[in-house]
């Protein structure tokens, strides 16, 4: 069975409970006037002027607009729209843009992230989903954190709303457009790996998660990250103004709300992640993250500066895919015209066909019965054809008028000859005749013998 894409089939009327309006709450998410509008009635989401659709599930696992611009640069490179991602892929971006400005004291990368990420397509041979129809996977040669993810988060897709478009004018942290109905197309990007000159250049990046994994007494976990973002109050997938290597605590401007309470805290955590009841929540990391307060040690920072300006970044990488895309777009668009255009003549030409059948075939059957009734009609030839036929036999008729001419007066010079001859023979026998008779008559007479010669 061929795998059936469900687009906007998959969308349905959003089913906000009031413990998910109390936990944004309590997020800060829903402070602002107007940051949030929840649907009414409708099935299919149809965002007012200035907002985007998103899910409480999202929301929850760091994401807020003005959204990070790493995170737009991952939608652009793979093709994306926000609602594509799983909460899972969410949440696995939102650790690592942690841990790279809390605990690798960088900006997220795109050579670093190569290295330990691929998307994959999400969905059954029979059933290809469009709402968190792509899954963010970590590579198996990876050497990353155990991050205890649910294998599934339980009707995240009926949970959507409208979140405000804080873009303060730049374009840059702006969330695409949403539309519902886009098919997701695999890209090579999805699986894209970092090339030599970016696994060098981030090589003591790789190390040092090695390092803060596996040091003795201050090994970080997955879940620890976890916890440091959720306390802090700050959302990680948010265009902020500093980055958490420079958080100042309870008085950072970028904090959403107070901290949340322990308990709060701990459901969150239970609610974002694999772990049950009986499974103890960490309070703290046990690497201490660099903030304002604890600043990064000056050869750190002069040695992850060089290593972040040897490798080619997401920026460049997405602009670069961006303008294939829209050449693509372009190509395609301009393909889709020229067939559109050819698919519109060949019906006009047949329509016309058919009008010319229908116009010509009683016309062609009336001239065939008239020129039946009237017997053969000669095929009239053009005219040049018709003159010069008129010329040849012109010069024919000449010919044979002189032939002619000539013929008669051979003829006649012969009916003289022949008339001359007759009269002479008949002259000549006249005067045998008469010659006869003189001779008979004198008889009496004795004449000498005569010889007569007739000439």
């Amino acid at each position: 069975m061929a795998a059936a894409d469900l687009g906007t089939a998959e969308w349905e009327r959003s089913k906000i409970t009031n413990q998910d309006l109390n936990l944004l709450k309590k997020l800060g998410i829903t402070t602002k006037p107007k940051a949030v509008c929840f649907p009414s009635e409708e099935s299919y989401p149809t965002p007012p002027m200035g907002y985007r659709v998103s899910f409480v599930d999202h929301l929850i696992r760091g994401l807020s607009t003005p959204i990070h611009p790493f995170l737009r640069g991952l939608l652009y490179v793979y093709g994306l729209q926000l609602h594509h991602l799983t909460p899972n892929s969410i949440l696995h971006i939102s650790i690592f843009i942690t841990l790279c400005e809390a605990f690798l004291g960088v900006s997220p990368n795109w050579a670093l992230w190569k290295r330990i990420f691929f998307c994959r397509r999400n969905g059954s041979p029979n059933v290809a989903y469009n709402i968190g129809g792509v899954v963010i996977s970590i590579r198996s040669t990876a050497d990353y954190f155990d991050v205890k993810l649910p294998d599934s988060v339980q009707g995240w897709r009926k949970r959507w709303l409208y979140i405000r478009e804080e873009n303060d004018g730049c374009l840059e942290d702006n969330i695409p457009p949403f539309d519902g109905a886009e098919k997701i197309l695999r890209r090579r990007s999805w699986d894209a790996e970092a090339t030599e000159e970016e696994r060098t250049s981030t090589e003591a990046l790789m190390a040092r998660i090695h390092d803060l994994q596996n040091t003795r007494g201050k090994e970080l976990s997955g879940i620890q990250i976890i916890v440091y973002f959720l306390k802090s109050r700050v959302q990680p997938l948010q265009a902020r103004k500093f980055p958490l290597w420079k958080y100042t605590g309870n008085e950072d401007v970028d904090r959403l709300s107070v901290d949340l309470e322990v308990k709060d805290l701990e459901r969150l955590v239970r609610k974002i992640t694999s772990l049950s009841k009986k499974d103890a929540i960490p309070s703290s990391c046990r690497v201490k993250p660099y903030s304002a307060t604890h600043a990064l040690p000056k050869p750190v920072i002069k040695d992850l500066l060089r290593i972040g300006a040897q490798f080619v970044g997401y920026r460049e990488y997405a602009n670069k895919a961006e303008e294939k895309l829209a050449e693509a777009n372009d190509r395609a668009n301009t393909l889709a015209q020229q067939l559109e255009q050819s698919e519109n003549a060949r019906k006009k030409a047949e329509s016309d066909a058919i009008d010319a059948r229908a116009v010509t075939k009683p016309r062609l059957t009336l001239l065939v019965s008239k020129t039946l009734e009237r017997g053969f009609t000669p095929l009239k030839l053009p005219d040049d054809h018709i003159a010069a036929r008129s010329a040849r036999e012109e010069a024919i008729r000449k010919r044979l008028t002189t032939q002619s001419r000539r013929f008669v007066d051979d003829a006649i010079g012969l009916l003289d000859l022949s008339i001359g001859l007759r009269m002479r023979d008949r002259r000549k026998t006249q005067f045998d005749a008469h010659f006869r008779e003189y001779a008979l008559n004198s008889l009496d007479v004795k004449l000498l013998p005569l010889s007569v010669t007739i000439l």
